[in-house]
């Protein structure tokens, strides 16, 4: 059930003029998990993928300038994507990328950018700037960096109906306490539940 009275994702993303957001998309399980005991194991994400998520990845290219990337994932979406094929494939091909690394020695993925150093700094930057959303996929460690520094704008979390029973946190301990605000529900004929937050800074 939508919550009553907000905006569906694009009413109010991308709008030429205005400074950027920047917004986290992620699945994670009940357990808050966003991969499985090994790296890159997301195989869970098929119980709730289809046609609902391969058209909110649309709706959220055509909001996007950049996506941003920690090392770890920028590698493993470079693998997958660089070789796929459809409307998504596309968007992730030709989109702006940045990934923060210190060691990274190259990015050969198209249209990416290598930031070594101040990640919050940088982004703070891009946000600065007019035009589009801002995306971040994954990238757990810089997510940690940048919700420290809060840096974003919305969280968008599918959760998924599994337990894994091991993997790796989202969001890491010992953070400071950080209030949000619900600003809207989606649930997915596959079971999922998409819940789109907001920082609440009173």
């Amino acid at each position: 059930m939508r919550v009553t009275g907000v905006e569906r994702v694009g009413d109010r993303d991308g709008r030429e003029g205005m400074t950027r957001r920047l917004i986290m998309w992620n699945l994670v399980t009940l357990e808050g998990f966003f991969e499985g005991a090994k790296k890159w194991d997301l195989d869970w994400h098929e119980y709730v993928w289809g046609d609902e998520l391969d058209q909110l990845s649309l709706e959220q290219g055509k909001s996007a300038d950049a996506l941003l990337f920690g090392r770890v994932t920028y590698e493993g979406m470079a693998s997958y994507w660089s070789t796929a094929t459809g409307a998504v494939a596309d968007f992730m091909n030709s989109v702006p990328k940045v990934v923060f690394s210190r060691t990274l020695a190259r990015a050969d993925w198209n249209n990416t950018r290598v930031v070594r150093d101040d990640a919050a700094g940088e982004v703070a930057k891009l946000k600065s700037a007019s035009g589009k959303n801002l995306y971040v996929f994954g990238s757990a460690d810089l997510s940690a960096t940048l919700t420290q520094h809060d840096l974003f704008d919305e969280y968008r979390l599918c959760v998924v109906p599994v337990l894994l029973g091991a993997g790796t946190p989202l969001f890491k301990p010992g953070g400071e306490r950080k209030r949000m605000k619900l600003r809207e529900t989606r649930p997915l004929k596959s079971g999922g539940v998409i819940l789109f937050c907001e920082p609440d800074r009173r």
